[in-house]
């Protein structure tokens, strides 16, 4: 990595959406370029670059929350006309700040992404597709699940339209008018796309794609079928890519990649001779990075990224050295330069001082006066909460415009809170009374000074079903608060896959009464997770899932009046016995339920937990031995009469304690799997085996598959 970029922070306006940042073309090859900026306070700013100041081009009035910004105009000319989407309506800027189009889209929901081809302007809301050619309707598609960006391949090289949306559902849907032309099915839940090279790359038809867990990949998309020609894993298991760009910064005559992700991390990779990409740069920054640009803003000739982050800030990586060389003359010169900038930033310190005592004071005196409404101040919370495929746990992201303080963390169901290496922040339990008040959990993290972003780490058990609180509080004044509420789901660790295994031997679950088809979909949004609230088009749906930690799998149809669940799991069926009868109760519906075990799925679930089993028990006897063999070692002055095995297991200490420690609970976790598999294996057969429990925990301590897998045949 010989790649060396300096920090520049150019400016803070407010709140940022994803992609609302964007360079304009530059005048002559490596002039400085203006930044076009639009937040979350409604303001389109404008600037640039001059003695080291940003200097507004020109800047709009507040309005509704801008949700994207790109740049358009006539093909094949500069892309110089800004147009932003704010809620349901599209306006077009000049560079200079006239507003010249002002067009109301009526679309029932907000826009959420929008692409700009020339005269053909492409928008989705969450599940609506609408393309619009000079402001008229022209097509029109409503999506199975959420959109979360659209983009077209460039019209001027390849003379066919041809949209692409990024699904939710871990699809790139390919149109061709108002109908999918082809599915493709991604890594993960694709959250951005550009062109490959800004212009579709050699054959024009080259899309990238960012996933919501990390994943990168290129693929081409021709008129009859995908080709995938590269994808890079997220192996050091970094935030998810929110935004990508395609500049030359090596300065090597080939574009590089530049990539921002949610947890700050800005990445350039570069192309060797294969066309695979490598990683050639990266820093952190301390919050997620909405927008980033390759181009030449703070000094002419020197290119640099520029990127915005959530809080606003517009901040450039450069490759204008920090330190110049410079002769007698030139030093005195810089002397100056530094000197203007000091006093200049000791001036806008006094008066922002200034500012803040005249605001305090005008806020004591109306919160004091008889007519005081509350004054409580808003401030705005970025957070996502997703199930991570690798470890089978759930991470909970909390971003703030301003300092966090302190987050509170309560559960009413049991949940695991484990370790993140990112996290600084001091955590501290509260002892729960669950039978008095379903308290399970009450973690407070106390955050360091300057942290607006906090990661942590959540493991669920299937079964238990309920609502996670974070009650975040800012550094602000006067002292306020925002909770944020997070369905735990009964069967949380499922995640929706495309393909499942159909030769498995399968427990089936059937439910018939007079349901609708809204209700039943309901059912299963309430059950598991990645199902799109709304019921998807067609009358019947078919929906499959993998569990994360034991790779189980479930299939479910359904339409009006009929569910069949199938899955290799009996406890997976249980659960879905027993939460679907309770919401069907409580809505006063009667159903007809009848189930299928079949009994060679429990010979199958118990192979499937055997691998994970032996390595854990394996791992809590080898991190057991470690202080004992530490002695001996201290004792001995060495290691030479322990057999290889002792050796290896001192020569790893470290490495697997920690190991350990990342995994609490993990052996009682596939404990309890079995034991529920017991339990559920004899429920279905109307026989109660708790009193077996103990008998099965003992045969689980000195654990052998063969007598585990008799027991459960016996008993």
């Amino acid at each position: 990595m010989d790649l060396i970029l300096n920090r520049m922070d150019y400016l803070q306006v407010g709140v940022t959406s994803q992609k609302t940042m964007k360079l304009l073309p530059a005048s002559r090859h490596r002039a400085t370029q203006k930044v076009v900026i639009g937040d979350h306070d409604g303001v389109v700013m404008c600037f640039g670059m001059k003695k080291g100041e940003a200097v507004a081009v020109f800047k709009t009035l507040p309005g509704q929350k801008i949700a994207r910004l790109e740049l358009g105009g006539v093909l094949s000319t500069p892309q110089e006309k800004i147009f932003i989407a704010a809620a349901s309506e599209i306006r077009g800027f000049t560079k200079r700040g006239k507003q010249f189009l002002s067009f109301e889209t009526n679309l029932t929901e907000s826009i959420k992404a929008m692409h700009i081809s020339g005269s053909d302007l492409f928008l989705s809301a969450s599940y609506i597709y609408n393309h619009y050619c000079d402001c008229k309707d022209q097509h029109y598609y409503l999506s199975g699940d959420k959109i979360n960006d659209v983009i077209c391949l460039p019209v001027e090289r390849l003379s066919r339209i041809t949209p692409v949306l990024a699904c939710q559902d871990r699809v790139l849907r390919v149109l061709q008018g108002s109908d999918v032309m082809y599915e493709i099915e991604v890594p993960g839940p694709p959250t951005v796309l550009a062109l490959h090279n800004g212009n579709g790359g050699d054959s024009g038809e080259d899309l990238l794609f960012g996933t919501s867990d990390g994943k990168l990949g290129l693929i081409q998309i021709t008129t009859s079928k995908p080709v995938h020609k590269w994808e890079i894993q997220n192996e050091k298991k970094r935030g998810g890519i929110l935004c990508i760009d395609s500049f030359d910064i090596v300065g090597d005559g080939v574009k590089d990649l530049l990539v921002g992700r949610d947890d700050g991390m800005v990445e350039v990779y570069s192309f060797d001779n294969t066309n695979e990409p490598a990683l050639r740069f990266d820093q952190m920054l301390s919050e997620s990075i909405t927008s980033i640009q390759g181009g030449c803003v703070g000094k002419d000739s020197y290119d640099e990224i520029v990127v915005s982050t959530y809080s606003g800030w517009v901040t450039g990586l450069t490759t204008e050295p920090i330190h110049k060389e410079s002769g007698p003359g030139e030093e005195l010169k810089i002397n100056q330069e530094m000197q203007n900038k000091i006093s200049s930033l000791k001036n806008e310190l006094e008066h922002l001082q200034y500012k803040v005592l005249q605001e305090r004071e005008n806020y004591q005196q109306s919160s004091q006066s008889s007519k005081a409404k509350s004054a409580v101040p808003s401030f705005s919370i970025n957070d996502k909460f997703t199930l991570n495929k690798d470890d089978a746990s759930y991470s909970l992201i909390l971003e703030v415009q301003t300092s966090i303080d302190n987050v509170l963390i309560q559960s009413d169901v049991p949940v695991d809170l484990l370790d993140v290496d990112k996290n600084s922040a001091v955590v501290s339990f509260s002892s729960c009374d669950s039978e008095l008040n379903d308290n399970f959990l009450l973690a407070t993290y106390r955050c360091q000074a300057n942290t607006t972003r906090l990661e942590l780490k959540i493991r669920s058990i299937e079964g238990q079903y309920g609502t996670l609180q974070a009650y975040v509080t800012p550094r602000i004044q006067p002292k306020a608060c925002q909770v944020r509420q997070y369905h735990i789901k009964p069967l949380s660790l499922h995640q929706r896959t495309h393909f499942i295994d159909h030769d498995r031997p399968m427990n089936t679950l059937t439910l018939t009464g007079q349901f609708s088809f809204a209700e039943v979909h309901s059912w299963v949004v309430f059950c598991l997770p990645e199902v799109p609230e709304k019921p998807p088009a067609g009358e019947c749906v078919t929906f499959y899932f993998q569990n994360t930690f034991l790779d189980t799998q479930l299939e479910s149809i359904y339409r009006k009046g009929e569910g069949i669940f199938k899955s290799d799991n009996i406890s997976t069926i249980s659960i879905l016995k027993d939460v679907l009868s309770k919401e069907a109760t409580k809505r006063k519906i009667n159903l007809n339920i009848s189930y299928e075990i079949n009994e060679i799925s429990v010979k199958h679930t118990l192979k499937l937990i055997h691998p994970k089993l032996e390595y854990q028990l394996l791992l809590a006897k080898k991190v057991q031995l470690i202080d004992a063999l530490k002695e001996l070692q201290v004792h001995e002055g060495n290691t030479n009469f322990l057999i290889p095995e002792y050796r290896c297991i001192l020569e790893e200490a470290d490495h697997l304690q920690e190991e350990y420690k990342k995994q609490p609970a993990h052996l009682e976790r596939l404990y309890g799997m079995i034991t529920d598999l017991f339990i559920d294996k004899f429920k279905f057969k109307g026989t109660n085996v708790k009193t077996k429990v103990p008998l099965l925990l003992e045969i689980l301590d000195s654990y052998d598959q063969n007598a585990l897998i008799s027991f459960f045949d016996a008993a």
